[in-house]
């Protein structure tokens, strides 16, 4: 039995090797790697940042094609090694990073088919996908993942922040429905919260202005507010990031389900329990 489990399990050392330098960043061959996918992505973005200008699209269109196509090919290349040498194949495929791996491919593919269906609407759509690229670039910079992390720490205090955010736009846009007496765009408590959600996060459309001194006052009150309370939100990721940084994450991959967020004393997965 044990034998037979041992066989089921054997991975050949040319998988084992393409694992390390594909998806760690702890070898030579790993980071370099990295740092050239991390030129793949970055080139890949402005390909699609000069299409988007018409004078260069008009004197560049075959260089800025092949230059895509070639970009993509490659991203296909890393797809399929990433899926050949991963242990848990189906794992991958479906996780975050796996999903937007085959987001970065796709576009490229669907425009030759879509062009002959509402062509300028279709392919802007298609192209847009193409900013799932950008996201690949958090797998790579370390204070991408402390922010992730931090974010995540913060989650509960920020939801319960923008609850009280919410009961309180509700409030005052009520409030001012009232003052205004549902007269000079306060037509309705619906529109007098958008005007106390765009004032409060001192946007200031000015498409709905208060007209009364009593209104004048409050708007007044609400921009004064909307200060303090825009630096809540950055305070509490903040001090989550001050409190991260005695228990930084390192960027070693579990070998089992490929889990990359392990704390610096961690001696076991903490997704699979896989010993590091």
């Amino acid at each position: 039995m044990k034998t037979e489990e041992k066989s089921r399990n054997y991975r050949p050392r040319w998988k084992r090797k393409m694992y390390e330098i594909i998806f760690k960043s702890d070898t030579f061959y790993g980071r370099l790697f990295d740092e050239v996918l991390l030129v793949l992505i970055l080139g890949s973005i402005v390909i699609v940042m000069l299409e988007s200008v018409a004078d260069i699209r008009a004197r560049f269109p075959d260089f800025l094609r092949y230059a895509e196509w070639v970009i993509t090919i490659l991203f296909l290349a890393e797809y399929i090694l990433r899926i050949i040498c991963s242990p848990d194949k189906k794992g991958y495929i479906f996780s975050f990073f796996g999903i937007i791996d085959l987001f970065a491919i796709l576009p490229t593919f669907i425009a030759l088919i879509a062009p002959g269906v509402q062509p300028l609407l279709v392919i802007r759509a298609v192209r847009l996908l193409r900013v799932y690229r950008i996201l690949k670039l958090t797998r790579y910079i370390k204070a991408g993942n402390m922010l992730l992390v931090s974010l995540r720490a913060s989650f509960r205090k920020i939801f319960i922040f923008m609850i009280f955010v919410l009961v309180l736009v509700v409030l005052l846009g009520s409030i001012m429905y009232v003052v205004e007496d549902g007269d000079n765009g306060f037509y309705s408590i619906p529109l007098s919260i958008y005007w106390a959600v765009i004032t409060l996060t001192t946007v200031g459309y000015g498409d709905i202005v208060p007209v009364t001194n009593l209104g004048k006052f409050i708007a007044t009150f609400i921009m004064l507010l909307g200060y303090s309370i825009i630096a809540i939100p950055t305070g509490i990721v903040s001090a989550e990031i001050v409190r991260g940084k005695d228990d930084r994450i390192r960027t070693r991959v579990c070998d089992h389900c490929s889990e990359s967020e392990h704390h610096k004393d961690a001696a076991y997965c903490q997704n699979c329990g896989n010993a590091l």
